[in-house]
Formats: structure tokens, C-alpha cells, sequence
């Protein structure tokens, strides 16, 4: 369904840091930056970017909104979270950890805000047991 998705950031540089630590600790090589000064990332077929607003206008963070990011474990989700905070990240939410119930489902999530206030998780789903 998506393409790609892309977030502002006013310190891209501060930013860039955080998110090549980040994304790091998920499998992802340093981002690079092209001739117009935004940052992407690639990584299984995903793709990651982060730009100054076009408008000229302060990068806002979206109040309500979540980026998600695929652990392939609860060991890999801890190590983002923890690189991510190294880097200038914030932690928010309760602290990395299961959540869920035998409606939903567990789901292992680590939550923090990124340099310019923008909220990511990082979900590690566990594989469903063999029926």
C-alpha cells in the first residue's frame, strides 16, 4: 500500500543521527542525503526519508500520529530503542515490553520520539504457534 513515508525534521543533521542509530540496530545501512538535503534510508523493500518542510515552515510533529518499524525480535526492539535514545531520543509510553490479550494478540513494543518530537514504535509480533 505504501510507497514510502517521509517525516519533517528541522535539525536534519541531529535527526540523521538519531535515525542511522535507530534504524541501525534494525538492519538498516546509513542513510544518504541528496542534492536537495533529504535523508533516506532502504531497507527490505522499504523506504525511509526524512526532509525540511517545502514550505519553509518549522517541522511539527503529528499530534495522534505513530510510526511503526518491524523488530525481528524482542532483543532487536530493545536494541533500537536503547540506540535511539543514545541518539537523542526520547522515551514516552510505558517502557519496551509486551502488550496485548488473547483478543489482539501480544505484540512486543518499544516507543519513543524521535529529535523533532515525532512519535515511532518499534513492534516485534511473534510468530504464531503451528495449528
Amino acid at each position: 500500500m505504501f510507497s514510502h513515508v517521509m517525516l519533517g525534521a528541522s535539525d536534519l543533521d541531529r535527526s540523521k543521527q538519531f535515525y542511522d542509530a535507530f534504524l541501525g540496530a534494525l538492519g538498516a545501512k546509513p542513510g544518504f542525503t541528496d542534492p536537495k538535503g533529504r535523508t533516506f534510508w532502504r531497507h527490505a523493500g522499504n523506504t525511509f526519508a526524512i526532509t525540511r518542510p517545502i514550505n519553509g515552515e518549522p517541522a511539527t510533529f503529528g499530534n495522534g500520529s505513530t510510526l511503526g518499524f518491524a523488530a525481528a525480535s524482542t532483543e532487536q526492539a530493545d536494541a533500537a530503542h536503547a540506540a535511539g535514545i543514545a541518539a537523542g531520543g526520547t522515551a514516552c509510553e510505558d517502557p519496551p515490553g509486551w502488550r496485548g490479550d488473547a483478543a489482539t494478540g501480544q505484540l512486543y513494543l518499544a516507543y519513543l520520539r524521535d529529535p523533532a518530537g515525532n512519535k515511532v514504535c518499534v513492534l516485534h509480533r511473534p510468530p504464531k504457534p503451528a495449528a
